[in-house]
């Protein structure tokens, strides 16, 4: 029933997944969604933030962000990373996925979107054929109207981890 938002990989946090990983599977292009995944909401860039970014354009990944917000937010938060972006990306709408890999010269099968909500990221980046990995929101202080979403969301990772429950228990 959930199934077309459980996402593809559940990391922590954007900072502890393996982009070394990643490169050695073909992945090319990594797309961001940028409050509560890389920062908290609303914030520029973070020194942490500013490494990731120069790390990842050293081992070769072309990066853009992929944000429902305005130029201007997205800009304050771009000043020191320099990536493309897409702003106004009305997530989970294809066409901004779409753009970004545009933009990066990649493809489907060689990019892998990251992001904190289900129902915008992830299931976004689903409907677009893009591998996804969610992370934890940064910031547990939201908005009211992201608070009524994450109480949705913990249904469908609820029936994400009883289906991966499932599974392990059949592979043995």
């Amino acid at each position: 029933m959930f199934e077309c938002f459980f996402p593809d990989e559940i990391m922590p946090s954007a900072y502890d997944i393996d982009y070394e990983k990643l490169y050695r599977e073909g992945i090319r292009g990594i797309l961001f969604d940028i409050d509560n995944t890389l920062v908290e909401h609303g914030k520029e860039a973070t020194p942490r933030a500013v490494e990731l970014f120069a790390r990842l354009k050293g081992l070769g990944f072309a990066c853009c962000l992929i944000s429902n917000n305005d130029r201007e937010r997205v800009d304050l938060f771009n000043r020191e990373i320099g990536v493309h972006a897409v702003v106004r990306a009305n997530k989970p709408s294809v066409k901004g996925y779409l753009r970004a890999m545009e933009l990066m010269g990649t493809e489907r099968g060689s990019t892998v979107f990251i992001g904190d909500q289900i129902f915008t990221d992830i299931w976004g980046a689903k409907r677009a054929g893009l591998r996804n990995i969610l992370v934890r929101p940064i910031d547990k202080r939201e908005e009211i109207q992201i608070v009524l979403k994450r109480k949705l969301e913990w249904f469908v990772l609820r029936a994400y981890r009883r289906r991966d429950k499932e599974r392990s228990r059949n592979n043995f």
